[in-house]
């Protein structure tokens, strides 16, 4: 007769044995993952493989400590990949709520990729890495945060800024293709030409000057040109940005009194406990 040889069921202290061992491998991590002092690390890490990936561009770097830099290299991406399965297993599904987390996963996974044939591109992604400062630092996520919320509102200023750039467009084509036809010849490049204009790229002496001498009046198209693109509308730029991260600035202040008087209030209550609990001590001993 044979014997079907069958795996003892765990018992049910082993289990709860694994799970507080589960419970307190994972408060450890917690603990160790929203600490500054590994917050400061992470940040030194990533700055350390910023300049070995800046020095791998240096030929005489390369032939002096090219392995070591290569070595340094992958001790960094290791470093972030227990960084990343480290939150994985304290966050679980929660990690991925979180733009932040999913930007770190994101260039990390990209650095596993082999980087041969087709993929070498991803090589030079590896400096991407260094982007990982805006989610670590506080302050650069806030800026960051703030350019977001100013979207919507930048897009309409690039709506007016492209509209006034068509109609400038077509007038100077009409005006000054004739004469210039490589500044001003169709509309796409009498776009790209005023663009220089926009940005004050020797815009008087190389453009609007020598177009003065067959034009003498084509200042009067020219000044009111720059006056509105570079002056008027793209403060206005400057000002929404400006205006977005003070909110931003504001939120992370309002939200920080909120947790402040959150915690505030549970301490108090936390002390008045305490003197009920004193005081139904006191009563049971009399």
């Amino acid at each position: 007769m044979e014997f079907a040889t069958r795996r003892p069921k765990p018992s049910i202290a082993a289990s709860h044995a694994r799970t507080v061992g589960s419970s307190w491998l994972s408060a450890k991590l917690t603990d160790l993952v929203e600490s500054q002092s590994f917050n400061t690390f992470i940040i030194v890490v990533i700055l350390i493989n910023a300049v070995t990936l800046g020095l791998e561009t240096s030929p005489a770097a390369m032939a002096a400590t090219g392995p070591w830099l290569y070595r340094l290299d992958r001790l960094a991406l290791l470093i972030f990949t227990a960084e990343i399965l480290a939150k994985l297993w304290v966050y679980r599904k929660r990690f991925f709520s979180e733009g932040w987390n999913i930007f770190d996963f994101s260039i990390v996974a990209i650095a596993w990729f082999p980087a041969v044939g087709p993929l070498a591109v991803l090589r030079a992604l590896r400096i991407l890495r260094v982007l990982r400062l805006i989610s670590v630092v506080p302050q650069m996520r806030t800026v960051v945060g703030a350019l977001f919320k100013a979207l919507p509102g930048m897009l309409s200023i690039i709506a007016v800024l492209t509209l006034v750039f068509y109609v400038a467009a077509v007038m100077a084509t009409k005006l000054f293709g004739e004469a210039f036809p490589t500044w001003f010849g169709s509309v796409g490049e009498s776009m790209y030409t005023l663009f220089q204009i926009m940005t004050l790229e020797s815009w008087s002496m190389g453009i609007v000057r020598p177009v003065m001498e067959i034009y003498p009046l084509a200042w009067v198209f020219f000044v009111p040109f720059v006056i509105i693109t570079s002056f008027a509308v793209l403060n206005l730029f400057i000002a929404l940005i400006v205006n977005s991260m003070q909110s931003a600035q504001l939120q992370d202040r309002n939200s920080a009194e909120a947790e402040a008087e959150i915690a505030h209030n549970e301490r108090e209550l936390l002390l008045q406990r305490i003197d009920l609990l004193a005081d139904e001590i006191r009563r049971m001993r009399k």
